[in-house]
């Protein structure tokens, strides 16, 4: 991997030199972890003229399932006392590199450090890196991708181990927590997010957090989870009713939920617009008169954050790349008596590869538990 990560620098080296930056400071920790293999926590990544640097405020002593650095990189650890601001160092190395210029991520940077930086070294003119790094990342090796797929089949195994047990007269708090300790009992560094169980009037809605309200029969009760893996997330979501059989509504929510995340997922090829891809499935919801109250957008990348570029979205730019893994995650909430939402992660693939590659599989059929 460090042959990776070293290309990972070299693109980002080349990015900033075309814009007229010496040196780099990454501080987000994802894109730290992008560009080191590791993040320790407040550690800042420093790509400068001569030498590039992992600086750290405090011990880096290894935890069961941290990543460990690239070993090409050099760690450099400030005092656990009185170090400083690992950022600031950076600046200050960086001036004394011969370094006139240093890119920094201003959206991540506040004003106050940023004015440190500029303080430490007053010659060293700061330029914005922008999000150099989260493009650099919307396209996903292979690595990445085993590392999601992973990710998924550990979602998929907690989620159908819960659908097995009884659920009549839990809670939604308290079954979100056994689905986090069943995600960590098979493998993974632990949830993606924080686990959405939501039953009856609350099913279907986006974001729900669990509350002390118990499953009840007749409820559709959705689930919406995600597993972290080496550092990756994934995310997967289903409905499914409570009882012996649903209703005809509840049939016929479904159905047009469904019918709307299978436009979205057909529409993921590469070159598609990422706005077609949100209305593909919004215009299924739309047509049948549910326009109002739709989430803002149809999907996002997924990777070392939860929430990654490319976004799907009515007002998103740009196009799908193969190898770029994203949601398709429709969902109708009707108050007062719940609604539908399913939520799988696929990686964009070419048509001569066999289309979308769908790493969440639990079944996608109207079980009733």
């Amino acid at each position: 991997m460090s042959e990776v990560y070293a290309a990972r620098r070299t693109r980002l080296r080349e990015y900033c030199n075309a814009g007229g930056s010496a040196a780099a400071l990454v501080s987000r920790p994802a894109n730290v972890r992008y560009l080191a293999g590791a993040a320790p926590r407040g550690a800042v990544l420093l790509l400068g003229r001569t030498e590039d640097l992992l600086l750290c405020g405090g011990p880096t002593a290894d935890r069961p399932g941290q990543e460990r650095p690239d070993e090409a990189l050099r760690v450099q650890t400030l005092p656990a006392v009185g170090g400083g601001d690992p950022a600031v160092a950076a600046a200050d190395l960086a001036a004394g590199q011969g370094a006139d210029s240093l890119a920094v991520e201003e959206h991540h940077l506040t004003v106050a450090r940023h004015r440190a930086l500029g303080s430490v070294a007053p010659r060293l003119r700061l330029a914005n890196l922008g999000s150099a790094v989260e493009q650099l990342r919307v396209v996903k090796d292979e690595e990445e991708i085993s590392c999601l797929r992973i990710g998924a089949e550990i979602a998929d195994q907690a989620l159908g181990e819960l659908l097995e047990s009884i659920l009549v007269g839990r809670t939604e708090r308290h079954l979100a927590l056994e689905l986090e300790r069943r995600l960590v009992d098979h493998g993974a560094d632990g949830p993606a997010f924080p686990t959405s169980v939501a039953t009856g009037p609350n099913a279907g809605r986006p974001g729900h957090r669990p509350t002390d309200r118990r499953v009840e029969e007749g409820d559709f009760l959705s689930v919406c989870l995600g597993a972290t893996y080496r550092g990756y997330r994934c995310e997967i979501g289903r409905t499914f009713v409570i009882g012996t059989a649903p209703a005809d509504w509840q049939i016929e929510l479904y159905d047009l939920v469904f019918a709307a995340q299978r436009a979205g997922r057909e529409s993921l090829v590469p070159g598609a617009a990422c706005r077609d891809v949100d209305r593909a499935a919004r215009h299924v919801l739309d047509s049948a008169g549910y326009s109002e109250g739709l989430t803002a957008l149809t999907g996002h990348g997924v990777g070392l954050e939860i929430d990654e570029d490319p976004h799907l979205s009515p007002a998103a730019m740009g196009k799908l790349d193969a190898c770029v893994p994203v949601t398709v995650e429709p969902g109708v909430h009707l108050p007062g008596r719940g609604g539908v939402r399913i939520d799988d992660t696929l990686v964009v693939r070419p048509e001569a590869d066999g289309g979308p590659e769908l790493l969440t599989i639990t079944t996608k059929e109207l079980l009733a538990l």
